[in-house]
């Protein structure tokens, strides 16, 4: 996949998969790299678990990305939460 492609589907994979996990998206740069992150995540994910990973620009590919996505996301705010003020 070209770069641009690999921009565009981690652009849609980080905003479903910020709306899933908080709602309300991280910020456009932090959802597009989380996304990329998250479409290599799931490619390699699913590549270990035996099935097709990121093959393209395609409805499957980004389905396998919003899942890396999601599980990038989920370690992310496990990791980095951020302190709420009381």
């Amino acid at each position: 996949m070209s770069f641009l492609a690999w921009i565009g589907l981690g652009l849609i994979a980080g905003f479903i998969g910020s709306k899933i996990v908080n709602r309300r998206g991280e910020g456009i740069l932090l959802d597009i790299l989380l996304g990329v992150v998250g479409a290599f995540a799931g490619g390699w994910l699913f590549h270990l678990f035996g099935a097709r990973g990121v093959s393209g620009l395609n409805l499957y590919s980004l389905l396998v990305a919003v899942i890396g996505s999601v599980v990038f996301l989920v370690l992310y705010h496990a990791l980095f939460r951020r302190r709420r003020a009381w």
